[in-house]
């Protein structure tokens, strides 16, 4: 797994973190969080039973990739400027043209970027 990646021009590292020593992931019954001050992707350790229960390595492998591409879609929301209007917003984002715009603008760089991960 690579330890960073660009995101719209930013930087963003990526850590896997066990949730036993990460306290956001371990209050909040996280499997991952986008931190967006400092540029941050955590994905917790899939292994620990107490969290994740038991999982063959196919299985945990698909839950890092959906963790990973949902904390991904933040970071490209993070840097589209979205996340500071999104409470703003009146009635569902999905009706919204400005989000369907911004899907279809930014997926072919979100698909790129899930393909340089090899988390599809």
């Amino acid at each position: 797994m690579k330890a960073t990646i660009n995101i719209l021009g930013t930087e963003y590292r990526i850590e896997e973190h066990k949730t036993s020593e990460d306290e956001f992931l371990e209050e909040n019954g996280y499997a991952g969080y986008c931190e967006e001050d400092s540029k941050l992707i955590v994905y917790a350790d899939m292994t620990e039973e107490k969290y994740f229960g038991k999982m063959d390595d196919s299985a945990r492998l698909a839950c890092r990739n959906r963790t990973l591409r949902h904390e991904l879609i933040h970071a490209f929301l993070n840097e589209s400027g979205l996340s500071a209007d999104a409470s703003k917003t009146a009635g569902a984002w999905a009706k919204h043209e400005e989000m369907v715009d911004w899907f279809a603008i930014q997926s072919p760089k979100i698909y790129k970027t899930f393909q340089e991960l090899e988390i599809l």
